[in-house]
């Protein structure tokens, strides 16, 4: 029997499962993220996996990592965990461990385990949508992670939605993370309202300034979502992160979406994920299923 052990690596949290070739979850364990200590994060990982193949012979590894990975040097880049930046964590991680290593950012992760045991299964040409902190997405298609040429594939985060707009950090102005990121949609109600409010309290203020800045909130989701329509045209899209439980994205959301989109019929069903926060785990352990 080849087993799967899959590891999300999290910014506060590194979590590994075990998974049968049936993918029935066998063993969970988490443990904080040792924070700003790259050495630390290596030998977490490591004595994770260790312990959950003690008694397994052959299994295949994943690991979800927040960042992208440069395709011409292998090294991390774009991560919130800053001290993963520019490090070999993949060549060093199947050195320390002994066994070849599939990694994947959180984004493929969450695209990954929500098509084959969230709620995009059954379809084929998914795409995995993270709304939280920053803004990311993944492709899925036939079951296979799809990655393109450039290693770049899903990332609507870094699309423009505003041509002369908000100066993100990856160097270019109006990308969609810039607008649809939770500290950006904070960002903008402060330049509203004047108020340093949390998003979960925003959702609910009675502030006179509330409808409009759902109304902006609403056509920035909706033209993004729409150019991913237009260009990939998915069978489905799944959100997730933070701002996945926002309940009106489902509905005023889709028809924000669906009013941009170029057809005269569109029905493509947005959904909100099924797996939470199990998504990467579960996705990096399937990163060589099929």
């Amino acid at each position: 029997m080849l087993y799967k052990i899959g590891v999300d690596l999290g910014g506060t949290k590194t979590e590994v499962a075990l998974l049968d070739e049936y993918l029935n979850v066998l063993e969970r364990k988490r443990v904080p993220t040792p924070q700003n200590d790259y050495l630390g994060i290596l030998e977490s990982i490591s004595s994770l996996v260790l312990d959950v193949s003690s008694n397994i012979s052959e299994f295949s590894l994943g690991l979800c990592t927040p960042g992208t990975i440069s395709k011409q040097t292998g090294l991390i880049k774009n991560s919130n965990t800053q001290c993963l930046i520019g490090s070999s964590l993949k060549e060093d991680l199947e050195n320390k461990i002994g066994k070849k290593i599939s990694m994947e950012n959180d984004a493929n992760c969450f695209a990954m385990a929500e098509s084959t045991l969230g709620a995009a299964n059954g379809f084929d040409v998914v795409f995995g949508v993270i709304m939280g902190t920053g803004v990311g997405g993944g492709i899925v298609i036939d079951g296979k992670l799809h990655s393109g040429r450039n290693y770049i594939a899903g990332e609507w985060g870094h699309h423009t939605l505003h041509p002369n707009g908000i100066t993100c950090y990856c160097g270019k102005t109006g990308c969609v993370e810039t607008y649809l990121s939770g500290p950006s949609l904070e960002k903008h109600w402060t330049s509203l309202t004047g108020q340093s409010q949390s998003l979960p309290d925003i959702l609910v203020s009675p502030d006179e300034h509330a409808q409009e800045w759902k109304n902006q909130f609403l056509e920035n989701f909706g033209h993004g979502l729409a150019n991913v329509i237009d260009i990939l045209d998915p069978d489905v899209i799944v959100l997730g992160g933070g701002l996945s439980n926002i309940d009106f994205l489902y509905t005023e959301g889709k028809d924000s979406v669906y009013k941009k989109v170029f057809s005269d019929f569109i029905d493509t069903p947005i959904l909100k994920n099924k797996l939470g926060d199990s998504a990467g785990v579960f996705g990096a352990a399937l990163l060589d299923y099929n």
